[in-house]
């Protein structure tokens, strides 16, 4: 954004329908590095959102990137000191780019700066500019942007729009360049509004500013004023520029030596911090700007409007086609004109201003906003700028017109940078879908290309360097005498300038640029930019071609030998894979999260949940959040053992599950520790179970009063059995032996023995690892740490398997 369209902008938010005065900050958000978003309640709209983009961007916008999951330091400070706090002010920083927002919050006021300059910043300050938080603390020369600091402004300079006429001869006749680069620097207008200001009052631009009469002053002066008059009264004509798109590939060298904005491509630097731009830098910020969003414009057919019956054309016109986007204070409407012979243009769109009323009245009544439709490109053309004034230079250039300055920027900036963050998002997603080597094979493959595209480039500028051989000794030679002559660069550059204007010099203007630290020429070959050094033959720049094409076609032969590498390995895999696939060892990771997860758990034989606590903690956890009146409970009255419960579901639970429900209560007590064989546990339903104690009684934590008739299992063995499990489901699992054979596959019966948990979960899964070809799949579902959280407390040992029971299974891809 320009100065100027920070002024327009400022303006828009401070005065109107669009006015944020008194809007309400609801919450802060930073979805980019970059960038954060205001989401604002107002009276009368509802809520909007506000975006801010340090160095480039502010404006109201319907594009909202999506927010961080975990938010940031900065937006998190800032919901501290101005969620809900309501905005006072909005204004700009003496015609620069700088904008203040004043907030206030139970009395308390603060400053929420926006730098839109280069490497510009955020900074939340308190009322007397002592900086709370920056969002980028940096340093600069002269100024220092960090917690605590003064907030210092950049450099000042001339603001056009309270300028006077005694202020602006004292800055011209003191400076040495020409007007134009002396209006774009001093007076903070840019390389854009500079143009626009000789484009209309008809002066020299190139004329030495020192020399300008006080006629021409006044000229100046007047225009000035005038073309800045619609942003001091708040009349706006937002519009985006179009061009034509242009053909992939073509040079467009010619296109830029004709430009006038490049006449200020070597405009002064900015000013300590950034604050002060040149004009060429406006100017390719906003062609830049512009370009970005083509790829986000969506292309409707050129004669829509028409087919709406909203068209007027003059016939025989010669005059390019203006692309209205016409808006009724309740409506978007688009629509498209041609100017007529005298110059104006007819507008459409009003024919359907008064259903435009209907449609806005309507939905008034209930509250609600029409949406807004999106608007769209006509066929070939693309952005070319964005700008919030009518400019003279853009007289005969096609344009989208908006209601708001808002709509415009955020239709050239918003939807842009919401594509790129989409296209990074699709291009992340499709990443991942790749495995390892596949995302390795893609990466060799663009990088051969990319090798194959500089070979080309390279031995052409070299080919078109000899193909031009006269031409080119040309310029070099000229060159080469201007500095035995003692010409400076600047005087060189001066020479070439004049003779682009005269069109007297083919070779000046083949000139696009001049390097001087490298003593070197930047020449347009017609199809290519060749770099030349002037100091060297024709052989020798052409030679510094060819080496580079050399040096690639190494890069690409060690790139071919990596990829036929890569190309091995998959191979290797694939083959691997099919063989696997062959022998019905093919598996497929299935897993999901259950909330029994964290507890001991199997499913019995009949497809019953039993689930026990692994310390007093779970045991108290399951008895108040799963544990139901209609579950069966199993416990022993051995010190140690879990609460088991029996998840009946309200069905009638068969014999079989409750007695793998008591094997599995006695397996998990202190018995097996102890190295017993069996053991003996009672089973009650879940409405005997209680944490109410009798008068004068205490229940520890993990202990449960059990009133009512047990029903006693006897002589249960301790045995237990280790599976795994692959449908509907992959992963480990343990239980009573008829469980997790009906259930698994490689199951390994285990009893009370020698080795600790640890050591017998590692040799079960070595067993294991000789059974299952697929190593990285075995690991994630029955690692050593997964098999130990099925087995029981204590030492174990091996009785049988894992072999013999459901060998080698063909689990499909479901």
């Amino acid at each position: 954004m320009t100065s100027a369209d920070v002024a327009a902008i400022v303006a828009e938010l401070t005065a109107g329908e669009t006015t944020l005065l008194d809007a309400k900050v609801e919450k802060i958000y930073q979805p980019d590095e970059n960038e954060i978003r205001l989401n604002l309640f107002v009276r009368g709209q509802g809520r909007v959102n506000l975006i801010i983009e340090s160095g480039k961007r502010l404006h109201m916008s319907r594009y909202l990137k999506e927010s961080p999951k975990v938010a940031q330091s900065f937006p998190m400070l800032l919901r501290k000191y101005i969620m809900g706090a309501r905005i006072i002010s909005i204004e700009q920083h003496e015609f620069d780019r700088i904008v203040k927002i004043g907030l206030m919050r139970g009395g308390e006021e603060s400053i929420l700066i926006a730098e839109l300059f280069s490497k510009g910043n955020i900074i939340l300050t308190d009322k007397e500019g002592k900086i709370i938080l920056p969002m980028k603390p940096v340093t600069f020369k002269e100024r220092r942007i960090r917690s605590g600091e003064i907030y210092e402004l950049p450099k000042n300079q001339i603001n056009p729009m309270k300028t006077t006429i005694p202020e602006m001869k004292e800055i011209l006749s003191a400076s040495d360049r020409d007007a134009i680069r002396t209006l774009a620097n001093q007076f903070n207008l840019g390389g854009l509004y500079s143009e626009e200001v000789f484009k209309r009052c008809d002066i020299d631009k190139t004329k030495p500013a020192a020399e300008l009469t006080d006629g021409e002053i006044q000229i100046i002066y007047d225009t000035i004023n005038e073309m800045l008059d619609p942003i001091r009264n708040s009349n706006f004509s937002p519009r985006l520029i179009l061009k034509e798109k242009k053909e992939k590939g073509k040079s467009d060298s010619k296109e830029n030596s004709e430009n006038p904005n490049a006449a200020l491509a070597e405009a002064g630097g900015a000013a300590a911090g950034g604050s002060a731009a040149t004009a060429a830098d406006d100017s390719n910020a906003a062609a830049a700007a512009a370009d970005s969003n083509a790829a986000a414009a969506v292309v409707v057919e050129s004669n829509a409007a028409a087919a709406a019956g909203n068209s007027t054309e003059t016939e025989g016109s010669s005059a390019p086609v203006r692309v209205a986007n016409g808006c009724d204070e309740k409506e978007q409407m688009h629509a498209v004109t041609t100017p007529d012979s005298a110059g104006t243009s007819t507008d459409s769109a009003n024919t359907n201003a008064s259903s435009a009323d209907e449609t806005g009245s309507a939905a008034a009544d209930t509250g609600t906003q029409p949406e807004t439709p999106e608007f769209v490109l006509p066929p070939n053309m693309e952005i070319a700028d964005v700008v919030a004034l009518d400019l003279a230079q853009y007289k005969d250039m096609p344009f989208i017109a908006f209601k708001t300055f808002s709509e415009a920027l955020d239709e050239a900036f918003g939807k842009a940078a919401l594509k790129v963050v989409e296209t990074k998002k699709e291009e992340v997603k499709q990443d991942k879908k790749l495995g390892i080597y596949e995302r390795r094979l893609k990466q060799q493959t663009d990088t051969i290309e990319k090798f194959d595209r500089e070979i080309e480039k390279n031995t052409k500028i070299a080919e078109s360097i000899y193909s031009n051989y006269a031409f080119v000794e040309s310029i070099l030679n000229v060159l080469n005498a201007s500095r035995d002559k003692g010409y400076s660069w600047d005087e060189i550059k001066k020479i070439i300038e004049n003779a682009k204007k005269e069109n007297s010099n083919e070779a000046a203007k083949a000139i696009l640029s001049i390097q001087p630290a490298e003593a070197s020429v930047t020449v347009d070959l017609k199809e290519y930019k060749a770099v030349l050094d002037i100091r060297k033959t024709i052989p020798q720049n052409a030679n510094v071609y060819y080496d580079q094409a050399k040096k690639f076609e190494k890069k690409k032969e060690g790139a071919i030998k990596a990829l036929a590498d890569t190309q091995a390995i998959i191979e290797k895999k694939e083959k691997e894979k099919k063989e696997d696939k062959s022998k019905g060892t093919e598996f497929v990771l299935k897993r999901k999260k259950h909330w029994y997860d964290r507890f001991k758990w199997f499913i019995s034989s009949d497809g019953f949940l039993v689930v026990g606590g692994r310390d007093s903690d779970s045991n108290e956890e399951i008895f108040k959040k799963y544990m139901e009146k209609r579950d069966y409970v199993f416990h022993t009255q051995y010190p140690g053992a879990p609460l088991t419960v029996v998840k009946s579901e309200g069905k009638e639970v068969p014999e079989n599950t409750l007695y793998e429900a008591a094997t599995f209560a006695v397996s998990h007590s202190t018995l097996w520790k102890s190295g017993g064989a069996s053991g003996d546990c009672y089973m009650i339903k879940g409405d005997q179970v209680s944490k109410t104690p009798e008068t004068g009684e205490y229940v520890p934590k993990g202990s449960f009063i059990i009133r009512g008739e047990r029903r006693y299992f006897e002589d249960v063995p301790l045995e237990l059995a280790v599976g795994l499990e692959f449908k509907p489901e992959t992963r480990a699992i343990g239980g009573p032996i008829s469980a997790v054979t009906k259930n698994g596959s490689y199951v390994c019966e285990i009893v009370p023995g020698k080795f600790n948990q640890n050591d017998l979960s590692k040799k079960i899964y070595r067993a294991y690892t000789d059974l299952i070809k697929d190593q990285k799949f075995l690991k994630q579902i029955a690692s050593p740490d997964l098999i130990a959280m099925v087995m029981p407390p204590g030492e174990s040992d091996i009785r049988k398997g894992p072999e013999g029971v459901k060998q080698n299974p063909k689990i499909e891809n479901e």
